[in-house]
């Protein structure tokens, strides 16, 4: 493993230990924390296990001693270790095992990866350990994960997590069992140092090869403090997320369990259960997902006429832009959204408070969290600052920030414009409150003509349409001027929506009828990236391939006599 601390800076260091930003403490050491003050409190749930803070540590300790005892290949502080698993609780152990040991942990070996998709990028970490479930994975009823990892010349020990819902019963013949929830007879010496880097996540982005990006327990835990302080996280608080631990979501809820001393629940539903019964059943205070997430439990409550989602009072959406009106609808049912926006490089460092304005939360991801700042900068020169109440790209920087991509430094500089800033080729504007308003991507950007289309504002327009679950805008070319809109839709089940009637619709939104769709497409489903985002990218080359054929529309305004 190649600990690349590009982004190390001693006097930035010493500036966020000094704010408090910084402390010293770990995942681990957090939750130990907590099994001394609070043994016997919930700590950790799934379908399958609930475990209080005391069991937590006991099984953290026996999987960490495992890894330790690993013969004469000992795994060594700064190894890296896999996960791929489904969202059980024995994943967030084997993460904090990681913490308490020294060793880099690699979560986000998604389901819908297929088998060598994952051992690729365990290569290029040189894994020295991994903890997968036989049958998991996009393509596991025909390759297994453990026969093709065990020819990895870096590879020292795999487990293989058994007895759960659609597992197998028996261990592979080159794997040992999942280790037992007990306390080990003897401890190696925990690794105490937050600043290690204790988490590389593979970015999950729509084109391009999948960068590895490092963080340290203190980048991580930062963005944790900040956001109990903001929303009065306690012990109290049950946070229950719905997008795996192989999703930078899923690490954010356990930021803030640990910083809480909240219980953390993990969704894994059995079939037939819906998210809404889950979060009922959880006592769940404070949930976590992305706007897909939040729209199918909207559709549930709709359906069985609730008036309240149990005792849930927040509901955390990130991810990718949400639609105003699903904020809205959370509100009548008494549910406060937190509108938030972040990266895996950078954490949810950007978001609504309690105190917001139901229009601040509706419209805006809000102001950037203590220990992060927020700048605008010139889409054409990333160096110069935006004017007041322009469109520019979205720079930021402080103590959430990454520590790097791994073994790319090429990517790491190019990354930051000339004064620090990490650039996120996400376009915003900032409202006369400091909040930022998300326009779209840099690169997601279509010109026409030289004409510049923001497709973001085009799929929100779009979702206010009643029939409309989800919407993509993307570009196809065209040989006169460069290239054109094309709205992809996705409608609510048993319903169509007229190509002409979404143009017209568009238009009352107030669509500028120079950044109308030439084209139309409606599809069953988008092809989606593992964190839930459309894969434009796919979108664009299906169309390419013929195998999408997108309808040509034009949009006639309606003369007076019309209107």
């Amino acid at each position: 493993m190649q600990n690349i601390l590009t982004l190390h800076n001693p006097q930035n260091a010493r500036d966020y230990y000094l704010s408090g930003i910084w402390q010293q403490e770990t995942l681990y050491t957090l939750a130990r924390r907590h099994s001394r003050e609070r043994p016997t409190s919930c700590a950790l749930r799934d379908a399958d296990l609930r475990l209080t803070w005391r069991e937590v540590i006991d099984w953290v300790d026996s999987v960490a001693e495992s890894l330790h005892r690993q013969g004469l290949k000992r795994i060594k502080p700064g190894d890296s270790v896999g996960i791929s698993l489904p969202n059980v609780v024995q994943a967030t152990i084997v993460f904090l095992a990681c913490s308490r040991n020294g060793y880099v942990c690699c979560p986000s070996l998604h389901q819908n990866y297929t088998v060598e998709e994952i051992c690729a990028l365990l290569n290029r970490i040189q894994c020295r350990a991994l903890f997968a479930m036989p049958g998991y994975g996009a393509d596991s009823d025909k390759n297994s994960i453990f026969d093709k990892m065990g020819h990895m010349p870096t590879m020292t020990a795999m487990y293989a997590l058994l007895n759960a819902q659609g597992a197998a019963t028996q261990a592979p013949g080159n794997t040992q069992v999942f280790p037992d929830r007990q306390p080990p007879s003897a401890l190696a010496t925990p690794d105490l140092n937050p600043d290690k880097i204790v988490y590389l996540a593979f970015t999950s982005g729509t084109t391009g090869l999948p960068k590895g990006v490092m963080h340290s327990d203190n980048t991580l835990l930062a963005n944790g403090r900040a956001l109990v302080d903001d929303w009065g996280h306690s012990t109290d608080t049950t946070v229950l997320t719905l997008s795996p631990m192989s999703h930078h979501i899923g690490t954010v809820a356990l930021e803030q369990a640990l910083v809480a001393g909240a219980e953390m629940v993990m969704t894994n539903l059995r079939p037939g259960k819906n998210a809404l019964d889950w979060i009922v059943e959880t006592g769940a205070t404070y949930v976590m997902g992305v706007p897909t997430h939040a729209m199918d439990i909207l559709q549930t409550a709709r359906e069985r006429e609730l008036t309240s989602l149990g005792d849930v009072r927040t509901f955390y959406m990130a991810g990718s832009a949400i639609p105003k009106d699903v904020a809205q609808k959370f509100v009548r049912l008494g549910v406060t959204p937190q509108n938030v926006y972040g990266m895996t490089e950078n954490g949810s460092h950007n978001y609504t408070i309690p105190t917001d304005t139901s229009e601040t939360i509706v419209s805006t991801c809000g102001r950037a969290c203590r220990g992060y700042e927020v700048r605008l900068w010139k889409q054409e020169d990333s160096d110069i600052e935006a004017e007041v109440g322009e469109i520019g790209e979205i720079g930021g920087r402080g103590g959430l920030l990454m520590l790097g991509y791994f073994s790319n430094q090429v990517a790491t500089e190019t990354s930051f414009n000339i004064y620090g800033w990490f650039m996120s080729g996400d376009l915003g504007i900032i409202d006369e409150n400091g909040c930022i308003q998300i326009v779209g991507r840099k690169k997601d950007l279509i010109i026409r003509g030289g004409h510049n289309i923001h497709p973001a504002r085009v799929e929100e327009l779009a979702m206010r349409h009643p029939m409309v679950e989800r919407a993509a805008a993307y570009p196809v070319p065209d040989e006169r001027l460069g290239e054109k809109v094309c709205l992809a839709i996705v409608t609510r089940i048993g319903n169509t929506v007229d190509p002409q009637q979404m143009l017209e619709h568009l238009a009352e939104a107030g669509l500028s009828k120079y950044d109308m769709p030439e084209f139309f497409l409606g599809l069953d489903q988008f092809p989606l990236t593992a964190s839930g985002k459309i894969l434009k990218r796919s979108l664009v080359d299906m169309t390419a391939r013929g195998e999408l054929v997108p309808t040509p529309v034009r949009f006639k305004a309606k003369t007076n006599a019309e209107a």
